[in-house]
């Protein structure tokens, strides 16, 4: 994987300028984004959640997870939430460092937040015994958008379990204070169905345990069933789809991970930025 090619077909003319003034022409993108000076021109107010004018999200996003990267390189310990406004000091920082180490990975969570400034919403149609039947989906909602495995043909079930582990990392990242109203009862089993994990003991303690429990234990999974259903399909495992195969062994170090993010970076302009909430 080219990261150095990937970040500059998605930054806009106007980031490549800011980075070149601010770290000099021709330094390689992933060098800029870890500078303190390319920091301080994208946040020029720490702890706001602004950005200068004329950053796009993508770069925004970028610096963050490059700035975070750098800050976990030292550190001995990272909060964690524990409640609302009470945070605990957590001693593994060395295992989020771990995880951001490696560029396709930075780089896969930041194209993961910037594909949540715009979310994709509709309706499918597929014929049943009865007639045709309407589906509605969300990529923001996890039990809508699982009801599409039951509807895309198999070459097409990969993407959705791709996107399925996407939206929970993504939700217990960015949202950890306000998760999917995800328990038990008749839409969580049929979630748990299509998902694959219907019968199974730990998935089941999962829901009993709340929303976050279960999108931790089915993130993970459908990261792998991203991977296993694109090898039996046939479908080469891209780049991009052995990062998540990676993610699904590192579920909560990247959830983690998007924790600091959005606590330092995102956290008061989060329904800005995505207006998931």
């Amino acid at each position: 994987m080219d990261v150095e090619l990937l970040y500059r077909q998605h930054l806009g003319e106007a980031d490549r300028r800011l980075l070149a003034s601010v770290a000099g022409a021709g330094t390689p993108v992933e060098e800029a984004l870890a500078s303190p000076a390319v920091e301080a021109a994208v946040f020029p107010h720490p702890g706001d959640g602004g950005v200068a004018i004329g950053v796009s999200p993508f770069l925004a996003f970028a610096t963050a997870v490059h700035r975070t990267a750098v800050t976990l390189e030292t550190a001995t310990f990272v909060e964690e939430r524990w409640a609302p406004r009470v945070r605990v000091p957590v001693f593994d920082a060395a295992a989020l460092r771990d995880l951001v180490a490696d560029p396709a990975r930075r780089y896969f969570l930041v194209e993961l937040l910037a594909s949540y400034t715009r979310v994709s919403s509709g309706v499918t149609w597929t014929r049943t015994a009865r007639g045709w039947r309407r589906h509605r989906f969300s990529e923001l909602d996890p039990a809508r958008l699982a009801e599409l495995l039951e509807v895309v043909e198999s070459p097409e079930r990969p993407g959705v379990y791709r996107r399925l582990g996407d939206l929970a990392l993504f939700l217990l990242g960015v949202f950890p204070d306000h998760p999917p109203a995800i328990g038990p009862g008749a839409a969580t089993d049929r979630l748990l169905r299509v998902s694959g994990v219907g019968r199974d003991p730990a998935a089941a303690a999962a829901a009993e345990s709340g929303s976050r429990s279960l999108l931790t234990l089915l993130g993970a999974r459908w990261y792998r069933a991203a991977v296993a259903s694109a090898r039996a399909a046939g479908r080469p495992v891209t780049a991009t789809l052995a990062v998540a195969g990676h993610m699904a062994d590192h579920f909560d170090e990247g959830r983690r991970v998007l924790n600091a993010v959005a606590d330092r970076y995102l956290f008061p302009w989060r329904e800005h930025w995505f207006g998931a909430r």
